[in-house]
C-alpha cells in the first residue's frame, strides 16, 4: 500500500472522503494482503459509521469490480442485460425469467451465489436439478451464453476477489448493512460481467435484506446512481418481501415451481413479479419501446412454449436431467411429507403469512445455511397452498412440510402453523410492487 493504512483509516473515521487513488490503495491492500484483518474490520467499520460519497462509492464499486477478472462480452451480438435480486423468502424469480427474457432474444449473462440464512440463493436452487453444472470456466461460460440466450453460474474466484475478502469481514464485524458497501458487493460482480444493462428487484419487508421502507429506498437510490455513473442503463423495482413469493420455500421444491410457470400455471404473484421485471429488461435491451408494449410480447413467449423450449436447452447444455420440466419427481422427493390442516370450522381468510418464519423454518430443515459451510438438503422446505387474502374451510390442508424425518417435520409444522393467522372478514390484496427507479 502507498499509504499507510491506519492514516486511510482515521481519514474515513473522522469523516472525511477519500480520494480515488486511496480507495483504490485500500482495495488493492484487501486483494494482496497487505490490509490485515484487523485494518479491515476497522475500515468498514468506518465506512459503515460515516458513509461515503456517491463518488467515493462508485470508486469502491469500480475498484472491486477491476480487482480480478472482467468478462468480455463483446462477442455475444445483442444488448447484455441481468436482473439482481437482493433476496427473500421464495424468491425464485431468476429461474423463470432467465430462459423468459432469453426467448425474447435478449443474452442473459447470469452469475449468481448460494443462500445463507432464511434467504435461498439461486446456486442452490440450480443444484437441486440432477446433474446441473454452475462450476463453469469463462470459455464455457460464453460458450453457453452463445448457444442458449442464457447462463446461469457461480462465482469464480476471479470475478471482484476483493468482495469475497470483505463481505466474509462485514459478516463478523457488524458493518453488514451499510449502503455504501452493499452498493459496491452486489454491482462490483455484476459490473465484472461485462453487462449492458441491470434490472434490480430491491426487497423490502420482514424478510428482506432492508426491512424498512427507508432503508431499502435509500439502497435503491444508490444501487441506481451508482450503476450508471459505471456506465451501465440500470431499473429498479422496489418489491414487497412481507409475505413468501409464490408458494414453494425449499429449493427443489421452488425449481418445480419453476416449472409450472414455465408451462404457464405457476403462481400469480411470481408470474406477476417476474413479468414486471422481464419486461424492464426487454426495454433496456431495445426489444420495446415501454414495459406494456413488453408485457404481450412475454406472455405470448410463455404460451407458445419458447421460454420452457429455451429453459430445457440451457438445463441439458449444463449437464442437467431436464425431465423435471415435464415431470417433478424427477427432483425427488424428502422421505416425510406432512400436510397441516388446521382446525378452523367456519371459512376465514388469511391474514398474515410471517416470511421470516417460514424461511426459518426451511432452514432448520436444511433448505438453508446458517454459517457458509452448511450441507444443503435439496428435498426439505415448506409449500404453502394458500396466500394472505385467500379463504380457508375448515378441511383443506394450509400447508405442506417437506422433511428428512418425523421429528424435524413436527418442530417446522409448529413453527409455520404460528406464522399464520386468520381474520373473520375478508382481506384486500397485497401491493406487490411498491416503486418504481428508471
Amino acid at each position: 500500500m502507498r499509504e499507510h493504512p491506519a492514516t486511510l483509516i482515521k481519514l474515513k473515521r473522522d469523516g472525511h472522503e477519500l480520494s480515488g487513488d486511496q480507495i483504490r490503495d485500500i482495495v488493492d491492500g484487501v486483494v494482496d494482503g497487505s490490509l490485515g484483518d484487523a485494518q479491515l474490520g476497522a475500515f468498514l467499520m468506518a465506512v459503515c459509521c460515516r458513509g461515503m460519497s456517491v463518488q467515493e462509492t462508485g470508486t469502491l464499486t469500480t475498484a472491486m469490480r477491476d480487482s480480478g477478472d472482467v468478462l468480455d462480452l463483446d462477442a455475444i451480438p445483442g444488448t447484455k442485460v441481468d436482473k439482481h435480486s437482493t433476496g427473500g423468502v421464495g424468491d425464485k424469480v431468476s429461474l423463470f425469467l432467465a430462459p423468459l427474457v432469453a426467448a425474447a432474444g435478449v443474452p442473459v449473462p447470469m452469475i449468481s451465489g448460494r443462500g445463507l440464512g432464511h434467504t435461498g440463493g439461486t446456486i442452490d436452487k440450480l443444484h437441486s436439478i440432477p446433474g446441473f453444472r454452475t462450476d463453469l470456466s469463462q470459455d464455457e461460460f460464453l460458450e453457453v451464453l452463445a448457444e442458449c440466450g442464457f447462463v446461469m453460474a457461480g462465482a469464480t474466484g476471479s470475478i471482484a476477489p476483493a468482495d469475497k475478502r470483505m463481505y466474509a469481514t462485514r459478516d463478523i464485524s457488524g458493518t453488514v448493512e451499510s449502503v455504501p458497501l452493499i452498493t459496491a458487493s452486489i454491482l462490483s460482480k455484476k459490473l465484472a460481467e461485462g453487462i449492458d444493462g441491470l434490472v434490480l428487484d430491491v426487497k423490502c419487508g420482514r424478510a428482506a435484506f432492508m426491512q424498512s421502507r427507508e432503508n431499502a429506498e435509500a439502497l435503491t437510490e444508490s444501487l441506481v446512481s451508482t450503476g450508471r455513473a459505471a456506465g451501465k442503463n440500470i431499473t429498479a423495482l422496489l418489491t414487497d418481501m412481507d409475505t413468501p413469493l409464490g408458494y414453494a420455500v425449499g429449493n427443489a421444491l421452488e425449481v418445480a415451481e419453476i416449472a409450472d410457470c414455465l408451462h404457464g400455471r405457476g403462481p400469480k404473484d411470481l408470474v406477476d413479479l417476474t413479468l414486471a421485471l422481464a419486461a424492464e429488461m426487454l426495454v433496456l435491451a431495445g426489444k420495446a419501446s415501454s414495459t406494456d408494449e413488453a408485457m404481450p410480447i412475454l406472455r405470448q413467449l410463455v404460451e407458445d412454449g419458447s421460454a420452457l423450449a429455451c429453459c430445457r436447452k440451457n438445463v441439458e447444455r449444463q449437464g442437467g436431467d431436464s425431465a423435471f420440466l415435464d415431470d417433478a419427481s424427477a427432483l425427488g422427493q424428502a422421505p416425510v411429507v406432512a400436510p397441516f390442516t388446521p382446525s378452523l370450522g367456519a371459512v376465514k381468510w388469511i391474514e398474515d403469512i410471517d416470511p421470516m418464519e417460514v424461511g426459518l423454518a426451511a432452514m432448520d430443515l436444511g433448505a438453508g445455511r446458517r454459517a457458509a459451510t452448511d450441507e444443503i438438503d435439496p428435498l426439505v422446505g415448506v409449500v404453502l397452498h394458500k396466500k394472505v387474502g385467500d379463504t380457508l374451510e375448515g378441511d383443506e390442508p394450509l400447508f405442506t412440510v417437506h422433511a428428512r424425518d418425523d421429528t424435524a417435520a413436527e418442530r417446522a409444522v409448529e413453527r409455520v402453523a404460528k406464522a399464520i393467522t386468520f381474520s373473520q372478514s375478508e382481506i384486500g390484496p397485497r401491493e406487490l410492487i411498491l416503486a418504481r427507479y428508471a
